[in-house]
């Protein structure tokens, strides 16, 4: 398999101190002596750090919005007004899918997007272009759509708690690993066969069937909450 070059290496670095440590708080330094690269490596392939940081948030937002498009088309495709659930899950699906808990990749991506929603630095979140302000605004009409009762700004208030949400919840869980749970009479192990033969099921692939258990579930009790978050009554101003 060929080895990454320099301009993947500084992203891959990149996108690791920018999640962990934010815009200002990395230096180009610290991402060319994580990647192994001259120090000119950043100005060589992107120009400035501005402009790093948006190629990095393009590479893990870019796969998510077009997931996120595609569940949209589908649904307008069924019917014209579709239910807020549905069009929860069109939104908040892709960032499941495409933030795993099970590696490091999926929780890098978590990370950067809690970044790009919470750093006050203007280019954590100047970044994005006109294809994903499209997909932002076609989910707002259909979201206006089905909750006509409340106000845009509200909308979109409440879209980017979709996000937040989201992006906290796979952070959490990546930090937290489900654990196996052993039986009562103790935990088989591959050379322990059963009667007929078979070998027995591992530690390993008990802990993975629990984990995508607890995934499917974590998932479906987020599309709840964020459904019941949406369709919520408008909020009052306050007096």
């Amino acid at each position: 398999m060929a080895l990454p070059d320099t301009r993947t290496k500084v992203l891959d670095a990149a996108e690791r101190l920018f999640a962990e440590h934010g815009y200002r708080g990395t230096s180009v330094r610290a991402i060319t002596s994580l990647a192994g690269a001259n120090l000119a490596a950043v100005a060589y392939h992107f120009g400035s750090k501005a402009e790093l940081m948006a190629a990095v948030a393009r590479r893990v937002v870019e796969p998510i919005a077009t997931a996120q498009r595609a569940r949209l088309d589908e649904l307008l495709a069924r019917t014209e007004e579709p239910a807020v659930a549905d069009l929860v899950e069109a939104f908040a699906g892709p960032l499941f899918d495409h933030m795993p808990t099970s590696d490091d990749s999926g929780a890098r991506t978590s990370r950067l997007i809690v970044t790009i929603l919470s750093d006050p630095a203007e280019e954590a979140r100047g970044w994005a272009g006109p294809a994903e302000a499209a997909v932002r605004e076609r989910y707002l009409a259909a979201f206006a759509r089905a909750l006509p009762g409340l106000a845009p700004q509200e909308l979109r208030f409440r879209m980017r708690g979709i996000l937040a949400v989201t992006a906290m919840d796979r952070v959490e869980v990546y930090n937290q690993p489900t654990p196996g749970c052993s039986t009562a009479g103790g935990t088989a192990t591959t050379d322990e066969t059963t009667a007929t033969g078979e070998t027995a099921t591992t530690d390993e692939t008990t802990a993975t069937d629990e984990t995508t258990v607890a995934g499917d579930e974590a998932r479906h009790w987020a599309i709840t909450f964020l459904t019941a978050a949406m369709s919520a009554p408008a909020t009052k101003p306050p007096r």
